[in-house]
């Protein structure tokens, strides 16, 4: 039997197409474009690569963008009077800072920065907070909530279901951990230090892997029937291919996302999501106190 394959390509162009034709009601109804700040320091080159296809999705669906590109040498205060900057705009909804930053950047200082109400990456304690409560006025982290859609579009309910988690990283492990738990799955998550991985794995009904490995998940870690999610993303030989022996793996699984074309439309899409979402937020809120006496 062939597995079905979690096609975030399409997925994700469906979502956006929903957000264009709203971004386009508000816009002939006379209102202001949505706007996402996009702030990028030094030249990596995947960097500038995730940076620009943000941007161009945002053009696509109507959102204005507004990027800025600082020196690998930034310091860490001078950053953050951008970031101050950006939480006086009006026209600025939502916030990302790219991640990782140069190392002589204070990265927590960054997160905590950064305005709740316009942290579109889902990274500062509060809306983390809201996260471990199970409270929908947060922001979700962009893969998570890219995963979780998939899932859901899918018809694969996680609830009750066996979820174990490769990769504990503060991007995607860990907040996806706490997104899965939230929909009533038992999780495990594993890491580095984690004893026996395979042993894992195998007990596994949602696999979900997170490392940046390429080819980690083999298919004797995976067990039949499995559903697999991949969010590893690596060039290796001028091709982009993902944590999981995709080949292997496919022959055995019920379902399975592909490198590319799986959770990466979904994680853009996801931030795409939030960034209207914050300024569904704003311009209620600044409506409502407009309307007080």
């Amino acid at each position: 039997m062939k597995p079905l394959i979690l096609d975030g390509k399409t997925l994700s162009q469906k979502i956006r197409e929903e957000l264009k034709a709203e971004v386009e009601s508000i816009v002939s109804s006379g209102g202001r474009r949505p706007g996402l700040a996009v702030v990028l320091v030094g030249d990596d080159p995947a960097s500038e690569v995730y940076v620009k296809n943000k941007i161009n999705a945002c053009k696509r669906v109507g959102i204005e963008s507004f990027f800025y590109k600082l020196e690998r040498s930034t310091l860490t205060e001078e950053l953050l009077e951008v970031i101050a900057e950006l939480n006086a705009r009006e026209e600025v909804d939502g916030i990302l800072v790219q991640l990782p930053l140069p190392s002589q950047i204070d990265q927590r200082e960054v997160i905590l920065a950064i305005s709740p109400e316009k942290d579109v990456d889902g990274f500062h304690p509060e809306n983390m907070g809201k996260l471990v409560a199970s409270m929908e006025d947060g922001f979700i982290p962009c893969t998570p909530l890219g995963i979780d859609l998939l899932l859901s579009h899918y018809g694969i309910d996680v609830k009750g279901k066996d979820v174990v988690i490769v990769g504990a990283g503060f991007i995607v492990g860990r907040p996806l951990s706490l997104l899965m738990l939230w929909r009533d799955a038992t999780v495990t998550v594993c890491h580095i230090h984690t004893k026996d991985l395979k042993k894992h794995t195998l007990g596994a009904d949602i696999l979900i892997s997170a490392t940046g490995v390429p080819g980690l998940i083999k298919s004797d870690m995976v067990r039949e029937g499995a559903v697999v999610v991949d969010v590893g993303i690596t060039k290796v030989d001028g091709r982009i291919v993902g944590d999981v022996d995709f080949e292997a793996v496919k022959e055995k699984v019920s379902a399975i996302t592909p490198v590319p074309g799986g959770v990466g439309p979904m994680t853009v899409t996801g931030l795409l999501m939030n960034t209207m979402k914050a300024y569904r937020r704003r311009t209620r809120s600044h409506s409502t106190s407009m309307m007080k006496p």
